[in-house]
Formats: structure tokens, sequence, C-alpha cells
């Protein structure tokens, strides 16, 4: 039996696909699954099968996902008992490609060097995503690798929205708007593309609500505009990074006489809800919060979503659907109401019923834009990537 395995590695969390290869372009899952917590105090592995039935749900030992290596070789074990013999290939998640990369590409010395070269614009990610890969290159060297990026779905945007208003020559050396959350913005143009023409015909804001947090103007499934930049912590709030940032913040911080070690660790793991609240980044902790600063994390992260959301209209020309989609997006109905109760006046009215009880569309029937909760699946985008590459 042919397999595919992909492997999405991220801050805290190692997700993975399993795929039967079935014909020459058919996919058909077997596993799914992730461990969690990866280096806190609760790490989890849960591995449910093809058809959703929960295998294994159960709390780790530290020393189990005390890292991302000792969670990949737990992972590994599992698999060993399920597959006669080494995957085909295997599709790895990349946040950045930089400006090179505008498709997924099989992985060689050269490639994995200049993935690596890239981590400090994504420094919570990239070294996470690119180190299975490394792994694996130095256990299985024959393998099939396929790297998918992140960044790739918004090449598509035009100059005025890639530029930033700084010099000729920093563009030249790569300092530009990527843009990220690509693979969950390509599955969902891809499924309203099937699913939904109608819906994927107009002007579609989606937005990526997780730990990261991101907005797109889609048009015919291709991105217009996308809320984050140079790196990830561009844009809407999230869980511990700031998003929109006057950058003479960041030079007050070095006239204080901080280092830029400290700067990034403000940047990317000290702020947002985190920083805001003084609790928790994540939203659960703080929905169920009584403390006022809960609160203005929370209104503050719906009032930024909101403002960029309707900001993306002036790309897209307008909006007839919102999707949400990811971990908060999908899960915490709170939130949906509260951004889309900010952009009533845009012609959003949301079934307060449908809303709670997590329905696929939860809008009224008569409302001038349609809102939608869909799940994502990068894992699926990069599968179906990693094929093209066999």
């Amino acid at each position: 039996m042919d397999t595919l395995l992909v492997i999405n590695a991220g801050s805290s969390s190692l997700k993975f696909q399993l795929y039967e290869l079935a014909g020459c372009e058919g996919l058909e899952l077997m596993y799914r699954g992730q461990v969690s917590g990866i280096g806190g105090g609760r790490p989890e592995l849960a591995i449910r099968d093809g058809g959703g039935v929960k295998l294994i749900e159960r709390r780790l030992p530290l020393e189990r996902a005390c890292d991302l290596a000792s969670a990949q070789a737990c992972l590994g074990e599992w698999l060993a008992g399920k597959i006669e013999k080494a995957p085909r290939a295997v599709g790895h998640r990349i946040v950045h490609g930089g400006p090179r990369f505008y498709d997924s590409v099989k992985v060689d010395d050269g490639i994995l060097a200049y993935l690596d070269s890239l981590a400090p614009l994504a420094p919570l990610h990239q070294h996470n995503n690119l180190a299975p890969v490394h792994v694996i290159r130095r256990r299985w060297p024959g393998i099939v690798q396929v790297a998918c990026f992140d960044t790739a779905f918004h090449r598509s945007n035009d100059a005025v929205v890639e530029r930033f208003a700084i010099p000729q020559s920093f563009y030249d050396q790569g300092v530009r708007r990527y843009g990220f959350h690509g693979l969950s913005y390509d599955y969902i143009a891809r499924y309203l593309s099937r699913r939904m023409p109608e819906v994927w015909q107009g002007r579609v804001i989606a937005a990526h609500m997780g730990s990261g947090v991101s907005a797109c103007a889609l048009l015919r499934g291709v991105s217009v505009e996308t809320t984050m930049g140079f790196t990830a912590l561009d844009g809407l709030p999230m869980s511990t990074r700031p998003g929109r940032l006057d950058p003479g913040v960041v030079l007050w911080m070095l006239e204080q006489g901080m280092s830029h070690d400290e700067i990034q660790d403000v940047l990317y793991n000290r702020s947002g809800l985190l920083g805001l609240s003084g609790i928790s980044g994540d939203v659960r902790d703080l929905l169920s919060s009584d403390q006022p600063a809960a609160r203005l994390a929370l209104d503050y992260f719906t009032y930024r979503a909101a403002e960029s959301m309707a900001g993306l209209c002036v790309a897209s020309g307008g909006v007839d659907a919102l999707v949400f989609t990811a971990g908060v997006g999908e899960n915490q109905p709170w939130v949906r109401a509260e951004v889309c109760r900010r952009l009533a006046w845009l012609g959003v009215e949301l079934d307060d019923a449908l809303n709670q009880g997590g329905a696929h569309r939860i809008s009224t029937g008569t409302s001038p834009v349609a809102v939608f909760v869909i799940p994502t699946n990068e894992e699926y985008v990069i599968a179906r990537e990693a094929l093209k590459h066999i």
C-alpha cells in the first residue's frame, strides 16, 4: 500500500494526516491527529481514523513531548505500526517562502538552506516547520519531501498591495508584504469553488482566527489583499502577537536600551491577548474570566478584526460573504457575534440561534452579506500539493 504523509509542525503542536494513494490522483484519508501542548504542562496525543472515529486521546508524559523532536518520535512510533513501508512522499507546511516561491517545491539541500535562512522572518514557526524535514532527510534521504508555503497563495496580490512605502532597495532585498495563512485560505477557496460556486464567484472576506489571526479578501478564489505583511506580526491582534503596531514603538524600545532578543520576545510571546489581559492568550480563558482586563482584550480583538475586515473591502470592491475559520473562528460564537455586530453597517445580519448552534450558515436568510463557518483543512491542501511532485 502506497501512502502520503502530511506534517504540520507549529510552535506548540505537531499535526499529521496519513493518506492512502488510491489511483493516480486519489487521496483516501487513513488517519489524522496531533500532539498538542508541546513544551508545556499538558501535552496530549489525539488520533482519529479517516472516518472520524477516535482511536487515541490521552495525556502524554512531559518527556514524550518536551520538544518538537520528542513529539515527532512519539508520532513516528505510532505510525510505524500502521504502515508497511515508508510513505511515497511527505508534505510539509512551511510558513515563509520568501520572494522566491510562488508554488510548492520538492526539497533539496539548496532549497532547505534557503528556507532556513528565512527563519528571522518567522521565528515562532520557520525552524519548527523545518525540523521534521531535517529529521526525515537524515534518516530516510530517499523519501520525496515537499514544502508548501503559507506565503505562496498571496503572490497574486498586485504591486500596490505588496509594497511598503520605503526605498526600492529594501524591496529588492525582499522586504515586502507576503501575507500568511495561505494554505488555509487556499482550502477555503477550493471548498467554495467545489461546493458553493455562487459564493466563490462573489466578494469574500475570510478570517482565519486561531492562535495566529489574519483576514483575506478573495475574488473568485484569488487573494487580492490580506492583513499580514512582511512577518507574521502584522495585521490583527493574536494570542501573543500585537498585530498592527506603529514602528515608532519599536524605535522607542530600542531607545530604552532593549536588545533585539528582548524586543522579539515582547512582540512574539508577550503581546496580543496575553499582553492586553495579563491573564492568557487563549480566548477560552478570557471568555470564562470576569476580570475587566479580559473583556478589554476581547473587545480590542473583535474591534480590530471588524475594522480590518471592513478595510479589505477596498481591495475586493465590497463584500458578499464572510467566512470564519480556524480554532477561534470555528468554535467561538461570541467572537463571531461581536465581529458581525461591528459590521452590521455593511449589511451583516446574524442569526443568533444558528450562530450559537454552530451552523454552516449563521446569517439570516435575508442578510445582504452571507456569513459562513467553514472548518479549514491545511493538511488536505498540502497533500494535494505533495501529490503533484510524486
